[in-house]
């Protein structure tokens, strides 16, 4: 620890000891009148706190305390100022996460064991187009039939997608920088190996996209905010090292709304190719848009609070929110470190099983990923499976009457005639809007140097509903309230476990009532795919949540209702 550091904590121990040898060498009792004592202490030390600010704070916390409390108070409250200061000057990167993990398991709950294993379908009848650019909407499946089969290359795929970005993207802002010279030296590393018959992964070969909170070495990762839009970070994201392994070629970081909120970063507003006139919605603004646009095989994204499932519905892509400690995070910009996932947003829903194959498991630096198997089976049988819906949240929908609602009710049917059973279930009935400020006080630790500095005024956004005012707000959230709604926490997770305990997937409006936030705070996996189309040509969606680690049971849920319907082939016209 530096000397000045020491001092200052020297310092503080000396005034707690002042404190209690007022006592013992004035002759006086611990019962003597707070006024007394105070009078003694402002005679020792002028202190930053007064009796009028701790007041005012008091109305803040909704708490009441009486002018003799408040006099025991201040001296203590003094020292905890700096000690806040003294650990200001330690220097905390946003990759370094507290001492505390979040464990989304409930004791006594059983996963799956085992080692890893993988059933795709296997295509024979694919062939390629003449025109290549005609493959930019297919399927990673079938790109890697193609690719697998030498009937393409993975150079001439790549140029592909590299022309349709450098083309598209003035339309669509969703690219922050172009990986060309990485992208076309795995490409070739690919066609020799796919050549020499050493066959990596599905994925080989396959172009794809990182979220530009993935730390790339050699390239600028910006994080979407003009304060750190010429930041880089020298390492792979553990994300980005995976796909490489498995043969993947990066060929663009695409945009996120900065510091992950919103579709907006430093260089504009990313949109939906759907509709020009719409963002594309966050915070995975750019994978959201560019896999709808044809312009990457699949893309990596995250989420904290609805940042994969909100851009996959606006863009019409399918998007898996993996289960919390299913990925690592390591490379990754930290926002709230007890709620942030890092998930695919592809074309369908086997793509992004195939994905997570290659990106799942623990790594050795984030201590949050647990050692359990991923086992996907694409031929599962899901009549066997035990489905519910959220019946009070699609009862909701009826009564809002809106057009494009129908599309949930229809997806409903269609899970029917699939031979699925529908069982009605409820939520936990909990405050869960009130356990919100989690995020909020943890983001807030997060960006807290950006904040204190100043730099938050360099953001593009500078709204009462954006990151400086938020961040702003956080640090006046009080470290008990914080840990109080982590016990409600704990108390929604083990009602959950319980709800869940016998049902393997449930279904529900993508948006409706408290599932968004309530799931991302209890880590549970959530896919979400296209379901139909609004009047002004976006996309619905509609989607299916499962067990903790039961993404196998619920991508299968999801391919089912994908091969009994076309929503996910469509694509926008550009």
């Amino acid at each position: 620890m530096p000397s000045q550091q020491i001092e200052l904590a020297r310092m503080a121990n000396l005034t707690r000891r002042r404190f209690l040898s007022y006592f013992s060498k004035a002759g006086l009792s611990a019962t003597l009148l707070p006024g007394i004592l105070w009078a003694r202490l402002q005679e020792e030390k002028e202190l930053r706190i007064t009796r009028e600010m701790l007041s005012q704070a008091e109305d803040l916390a909704g708490l009441d305390f009486t002018e003799e409390e408040r006099d025991l108070m201040l001296n203590g409250l003094d020292e905890l100022l700096s000690n806040y200061e003294t650990l200001r000057s330690v220097a905390v990167d946003n990759s370094v996460p507290p001492a505390l993990n979040f464990d989304p398991r409930i004791p006594g709950m059983k996963y799956a064991s085992g080692q890893k294993t993988t059933r795709v379908n296997r295509t024979s009848d694919v062939q390629a187009p003449k025109n290549l650019d005609d493959v930019a909407f297919w399927p990673v499946t079938d790109l890697g039939h193609l690719l697998h089969t030498k009937q393409i290359t993975s150079t001439d795929l790549t140029r592909m997608y590299i022309e349709r970005l450098r083309r598209l993207d003035p339309k669509l802002r969703c690219v922050i920088t172009l990986t060309e010279e990485l992208a076309l030296q795995q490409a070739a590393r690919a066609d020799a190996e796919i050549a020499a018959g050493k066959y990596r992964s599905p994925l080989h070969g396959i172009p794809w996209g990182a979220k530009d909170l993935l730390a790339v070495a050699g390239y600028k990762t910006t994080w979407g905010a003009m304060p750190y839009k010429d930041q880089t970070i020298n390492q792979n994201a553990t994300v980005v090292q995976r796909l490489e392994e498995a043969g993947a070629v990066l060929v663009a970081k695409l945009t996120l709304g900065a510091l992950a909120w919103g579709d907006v970063w430093f260089g504009g507003k990313t949109r939906n190719p759907w509709n020009l006139e719409e963002g594309s919605s966050g915070s995975s603004a750019g994978p959201g848009s560019a896999v709808a646009a044809g312009l990457v095989g699949f893309a990596i994204g995250s989420e904290t609070w609805g940042s994969i499932v909100s851009p996959s519905t606006r863009c019409g892509v399918t998007g898996l929110r993996p289960t919390f400690g299913r990925v690592s995070r390591s490379g990754a910009m930290a926002l709230s470190w007890s709620m942030d996932k890092l998930g695919p947003m592809c074309r369908t829903a086997e793509d992004c099983a195939l994905v997570l194959e290659a990106i799942s498991g623990p790594d050795g630096e984030d201590t949050t990923v647990a050692d359990i198997p991923y086992q996907w089976d694409a031929g599962r049988d899901v009549t066997k499976l035990k489905v519910a819906y959220l019946k009070s949240d699609f009862d909701r929908e009826r009564e809002e009457n809106q057009e494009w609602r129908q599309f949930d009710f229809d997806s409903l049917d269609r899970l029917r005639s699939l031979g699925i059973e529908l069982v009605p279930i409820e939520l936990p009935d909990y405050p869960i809007e009130a356990l919100s400020f989690i995020l909020t006080a943890e983001a807030g630790a997060a960006f807290d140097d950006l904040t204190r500095s100043g730099r938050d005024d360099q953001l593009v956004r500078q709204i009462e509903n954006a990151w400086p005012n938020v961040f702003r707000q956080s640090r006046l959230i009080p470290a008990v309230e914080y840990i109080q709604a982590n016990r409600v926490r704990t108390m929604v997770m083990k009602a959950m476990a319980d709800l869940m305990a016998d049902i393997d997937v449930y279904v529900t409006p993508s948006f409706m009532g408290n599932n968004l936030l309530l799931t991302n705070l209890t880590g549970h996996p959530q896919v979400v795919v296209p379901n139909g189309f609004k009047p002004n040509g976006s996309p619905t969606s509609i989607s299916f949540v499962g067990k903790l680690y039961g993404e196998t049971e619920t991508l299968a849920l999801a391919k089912a209702y994908q091969d009994a319907t076309d929503f996910h082939l469509k694509h926008p016209a550009l």
